[in-house]
């Protein structure tokens, strides 16, 4: 987490608590954890809500080329900082349940997806169209990876079982604020 995006963190916060859910954020061990998986073999990357680029600056650490990497960012003024510092990266500025109908990327389809997004915050079937059009792109092998402030997955186990996913929970941070757990959703 680099100390300037603190305020602006904040600050989108403030407009919509339960659409960034932090108030802060995530901190490096929590994006170390949910990029450990992930190398240049699983490019191109998904990422939903990157917000400041905390979990993108890790991607790019794990060797994933910034040219392979699609954001997807609802906030226009998140959207407006991750295109000035990865302008090599595709930025879209979208709502993810709009993830189906997206251009994500290559012909290639994405080897992982990495998502910021508060789901615990979420109605169910918001995270079916959300995670139904991140597997829509995802490759046969792929994977999302998902964080919470929960004690458990953050997607609702009808949610899992009408796409026929598994969660597996691959590790916690708790030294993020608050602290964290990342979950892997695989298909069955």
């Amino acid at each position: 987490m680099l100390k300037q995006d603190v305020l602006p963190f904040f600050r989108a916060w403030l407009d919509n608590p339960l659409g960034v859910a932090a108030v802060v954020p995530s901190s490096s061990p929590l994006a170390e954890l949910i990029t450990r998986e992930i190398s240049p073999e699983d490019a191109p990357v998904l990422e939903l809500g990157p917000g400041t680029g905390v979990f993108t600056r890790a991607l790019l650490a794990r060797g994933v080329a910034e040219s392979d990497l699609v954001l997807v960012e609802t906030n226009p003024n998140f959207a407006q900082l991750l295109r000035f510092r990865f302008p090599d990266a595709t930025i879209l500025q979208s709502d993810a349940t709009l993830l189906r109908h997206l251009p994500v990327g290559p012909e290639t389809a994405v080897g992982a997806v990495v998502s910021g997004l508060p789901l615990l915050s979420m109605s169910p079937p918001t995270v079916l169209q959300i995670l139904s059009g991140a597997f829509a792109h995802l490759r046969e092998n792929g994977h999302f990876y998902q964080f919470t402030y929960g004690w458990r997955c953050p997607v609702p186990t009808r949610v899992l079982d009408r796409l026929g996913l598994t969660a597996t929970r691959i590790g916690g941070v708790l030294a993020n604020v608050p602290p964290a757990s990342v979950y892997k959703l695989s298909r069955r």
